[in-house]
């Protein structure tokens, strides 16, 4: 894989901050041919630096009003439970994020939902396999939300 140069640096920054715009638009801010653009545009979706394009949705206006932060503990470290747990997780579209922590907590979610209903039923779902404690956290307040990583 090739090292980011400050073109690509601001490829993805630009990117970061808006997919849709016109090449041609983002060749120009970024000092490049539109050709040269594309062609480093198409370089990093190779290697898997740009892994997608997407649209973020207001969770808020479509009703997923409550993230919830799930802390979940496990005595249970085989195989065969870590598999089942990541189906789980998987069938579940409210679950946004999931990580293995180190650590006290084994286990971090991020998941939206309506409201306290909405996580009872979300909570049931993840219930389906063993878990030791689980633990949740509600945002009541979000201070700063970014998809954009930091590169520079």
């Amino acid at each position: 894989m090739k090292p980011l140069d400050a073109h690509d640096r601001r490829i993805l920054e630009a990117l970061q901050r808006d997919a849709q715009q016109p090449l041609a638009e983002l060749a120009e801010s970024v000092a490049l041919s539109r050709t040269a653009c594309w062609r480093r545009i198409q370089r990093l979706e190779a290697e898997g630096i740009l892994e997608g394009r997407v649209a973020l949705v207001n969770a808020e206006k479509v009703g997923l009003g409550l993230t919830v932060y799930v802390l979940i503990k496990t005595n249970q470290h085989t195989e065969a439970w870590s598999k089942a747990f990541h189906r789980v997780i998987q069938d579940i579209p409210e679950v946004l994020e999931s990580y293995r922590m180190s650590g006290e907590v084994d286990y971090l979610l991020k998941a939206v939902v309506s409201d306290m209903a909405g996580y009872d039923r979300l909570y049931k779902k993840l219930i389906a396999v063993d878990l030791f404690d689980v633990s949740s956290s509600f945002v009541m307040e979000t201070l700063k939300h970014s998809t954009a990583l930091p590169l520079r």
